[in-house]
């Protein structure tokens, strides 16, 4: 075949759905593969098992759960009367630092590691185009934004109901709900969790057009993270607090009033949609503009 018949068909693949299904399906099976990737996931199954075994010993003496002067994690002092509170409070706990710690490291090693390792030419000879493997590389630190959420509540529900009773869930509101109830909730405060993070994601790849290794855009990623996290608590920076991507990551606790309490949750969301085209669009633009050496 010529070279001016090869273009047309590498053309035709490249606009074909099932051909950037098929390199979605690629990326996420190789982002869940890696040893790496499994041993962070790893590390956020084993956090609702110690939160479980700690609370199990401590009130094996009819001692409440959580320091005595109230204090701890949000729902941790409710998990020795419901198992299925240790979710609530699992994800309370991997909210603030293991699970955006874990998502920057896969978003920072998006593009990055790719480029260290000298495979981003060939993805882009493929050919799946720059925009198109931007994308899939955002949809791919997406899923696992979910799936690493899943993973803590998942695991938590499971050792939940193994050393707790579950039954009716009492509301922050005082009201009681049936246990399928609280499981849908749970199901959605999950999924919101989740969403919390795009944000975050959207920045992670920025920073991974940006450097050239996957390591140094990790570390990079990580950084901003936690430099983000300290501006949110120093009360003289109270004005831009809620412009800060973490400002409103524990709204999701309002999913447990009766009714459910959208403000904050609303803004969340708002918030992290604003990050993610913000810092997707100055990703795309570096992306496309950069010149690929390796």
């Amino acid at each position: 075949m010529s070279q001016a018949e090869v273009a047309p068909a590498r053309a035709g693949r490249s606009h074909n759905p099932l051909w950037t299904f098929g390199i979605l399906r690629s990326e996420l099976a190789t982002t869940l593969r890696r040893g790496r990737t499994l041993a962070l996931l790893g590390v956020l199954a084993a956090v609702p098992v110690l939160i479980g075994i700690a609370v199990r010993i401590q009130t094996s003496d009819g001692s409440p759960a959580g320091p005595r002067d109230g204090g701890g994690p949000a729902f941790l002092s409710q998990v020795t009367n419901n198992g299925l509170f240790l979710v609530f409070a699992a994800l309370a706990v991997t909210l603030p630092v293991f699970l955006p710690l874990t998502v920057g490291v896969v978003a920072g090693d998006a593009i990055a590691g790719e480029a260290s390792t000298g495979t981003l030419r060939y993805l882009l000879v493929a050919p799946a185009g720059r925009t198109r493997l931007l994308l899939t590389k955002y949809t791919a630190t997406l899923a696992f934004c979910l799936t690493a959420t899943l993973v803590v509540a998942v695991s938590a529900l499971a050792v939940g109901a193994l050393l707790f009773p579950v039954g009716e869930v009492t509301t922050i509101s005082g009201t009681r709900i049936g246990v399928g109830e609280g499981l849908l909730r749970a199901g959605l405060i999950a999924v919101t969790v989740a969403a919390s993070l795009i944000g975050f994601a959207a920045l992670g790849l920025f920073v991974s057009t940006l450097a050239g290794s996957g390591i140094a855009a990790m570390a990079a990623t990580v950084g901003v993270l936690i430099t983000v996290q300290i501006l949110d608590t120093i009360p003289q920076l109270s004005g831009i607090h809620p412009y800060l991507f973490p400002h409103y990551w524990m709204s999701f606790a309002d999913l447990l009033r009766d009714p459910v309490y959208w403000d904050e949750i609303v803004k969340n969301l708002e918030l992290q949609g604003l990050y993610a085209a913000v810092f997707g669009s100055a990703a795309w633009a570096r992306f496309t503009a950069k010149d690929i050496t390796a």
